[in-house]
């Protein structure tokens, strides 16, 4: 799939593990400051407006490594007014409501994630679609599901982006569900509704397509669970329609 991006970077893997890569637009402007294993640190413009930091995570799921990258993660930036968006996978859970299966919530693991948002004053966006950013893709009780992926944001970016949102969208031949970043100047005029055409009727495959993707689910019956298969299935008949 041709992505048709301008410009990218790329931090190589180790072996088979981590590698990190970032692309942009021509109306982006942006600058790499630093990066590492599991780290792109940027500063952005858009279309000329206000310069502001992001910085493009991927966190280590062992714990033995959080609390040094969260203390490396926190030390880029020593003015707590700068404009600061933090967004990708933290690998951490952050209360029971982000875990569904498997052992259950330990709040020392978000130990240190809970300390560098106190040091460095950000927040977390508030997000729409599925609860969950995360599956091991299994069924019935060897199912976990989890809030892993987030967009973290200083106050100084709130103001310049106050209307901010995140979108929890559909996982599709991955493991993660994509989270989309949607800010003032990142916004674009909204697409029509999808409505269903009278027309497709006429085509012989149209009742095949809409079986195929309605054919029910085998997720547990669990609310969160059920919506984001709820959100697949019409995304997924909307595309083959």
């Amino acid at each position: 799939m041709k992505l048709k991006l301008d410009n990218a970077f790329y931090v190589d893997p180790v072996g088979i593990a981590g590698g990190l890569a970032l692309w942009w637009n021509s109306e982006v402007k942006l600058s790499v400051l630093h990066h590492d294993n599991n780290t792109i640190d940027t500063i952005i413009s858009i279309n000329g407006e206000d310069e502001w930091f992001g910085t493009f995570i991927y966190a280590p799921p062992y714990e033995r490594e959080k609390q040094e990258f969260w203390e490396r993660i926190g030390s880029l930036r020593s003015d707590i007014n700068a404009k600061w968006c933090i967004m990708g996978d933290t690998n951490t859970v952050t209360s029971p409501n982000e875990k569904y299966g498997g052992l259950p919530f330990d709040h020392n693991n978000s130990k240190w994630y809970h300390e560098f948002l106190e040091r460095s004053y950000l927040m977390e966006i508030q997000s729409k679609g599925g609860t969950y950013t995360w599956s091991n893709q299994r069924s019935e009780e060897d199912e976990i599901c989890e809030k892993l992926d987030r967009v973290l944001s200083s106050l100084e970016w709130g103001f310049l982006f106050p209307k901010a949102i995140v979108v929890v969208d559909i996982a599709i031949a991955s493991d993660h569900t994509p989270i989309i970043l949607l800010a003032n100047s990142l916004m674009k005029k909204a697409k029509k509704d999808f409505k269903f055409e009278s027309r497709w009727t006429l085509e012989s495959d149209c009742s095949e397509i809409v079986k195929q993707e309605w054919k029910p689910s085998e997720r547990r019956n669990h609310r969160g669970l059920q919506l984001r298969a709820l959100f697949g299935k019409s995304r997924r008949c909307k595309m083959g329609l």
